[in-house]
């Protein structure tokens, strides 16, 4: 796949050069193309989906590991699972009949009267944006932090948190030791959600607005990488074109090739030394 991507991106790569990367200009008819706007969609959307399911999924994992009764972890644990099998397309129109139109009426203006000092929240409400893609995108990544979160926990030895109530630690003390024990796994975890994050493609496209443009506001909306391969991939004329798109598809594999190797690694390395103990 790498040698396909790479071999069918040369005539971009000769083109471009290493400004494909910097630059922002993206005009088809005129064949002049740059990744820098689908790059900064891409890890925009993916960080706001970070900053919001990273504490909501920390506190579904310590809830099932640590204080769920048996009856409610099962039930519960299967209700979070089974939003990471929903397809994405779904998720794609649950953001434009749902949370879109809820966005645009209710909560975008109330973070514009509330922030609208902060140039994140200026600009005209429309629903769509990079702020519902980060949305959409933190819902789709919740599953696998919880559940990795979960699993980590779960492999910390139970005659750690014996000694440390043995030493006079309260509940809530023995399971901050379990998180700081932890938090390779839990940084792994969050390290794969966010190459899910950066490789999700229909959800995005659905929502994010599809317009190649850098703004400021999380309201204006935007373009990811895999959103723009999708629309426009089928409709390419041109070998430069589908060169270009090409070459994006490359620096996205290889973006989400570094991030889920290095939460495997690292997530390994956790499970490795409960093995060991």
């Amino acid at each position: 796949m790498i040698y396909e991507m790479y071999r069918d991106s040369l005539a971009s790569r000769d083109a471009f050069g290493f400004g494909f990367i910097f630059s922002g200009e993206w005009e088809p008819v005129k064949e002049r193309f740059g990744a820098l706007t689908f790059i900064y969609g891409t890890v925009i959307s993916s960080l706001i989906a970070l900053i919001i399911a990273l504490p909501v999924s920390i506190g579904i994992a310590i809830f099932l590991s640590e204080l769920a009764p048996n009856i409610i972890k099962t039930s519960f644990s299967f209700l979070i699972e089974i939003l990471a099998a929903i397809p994405s397309i779904i998720y794609g129109f649950w953001g434009i009949f749902v949370l879109a139109p809820f966005m645009r009426l209710s909560f975008q203006p109330f973070l514009q009267s509330t922030f609208g000092w902060l140039p994140l929240f200026q600009g005209t409400p429309i629903g769509v944006g990079l702020l519902t893609a980060g949305i959409i995108l933190a819902i789709m990544i919740t599953p696998i932090i919880s559940a990795i979160s979960r699993d980590v926990l779960k492999a910390i030895p139970k005659s750690q948190r014996e000694a440390a109530y043995a030493l006079g630690a309260t509940r809530w003390e023995a399971i901050k030791m379990a998180l700081l024990n932890a938090k390779s796994g839990i940084l792994g975890a969050t390290v794969l959600g966010l190459g899910r994050a950066v490789g999700e493609t229909m959800a995005v496209t659905m929502v994010i607005g599809n317009r190649s443009q850098i703004k400021a506001s999380l309201f204006e909306p935007a373009y990811s990488m895999a959103s723009v391969i999708a629309n426009e991939f089928a409709e390419a004329s041109g070998h430069l074109h589908i060169s270009s798109l090409i070459e994006v598809g490359l620096i996205l594999f290889a973006v989400t090739f570094i991030i889920n190797s290095f939460a495997r690694l690292l997530i390994y390395s956790v499970t490795k030394k409960s093995d060991i103990r």
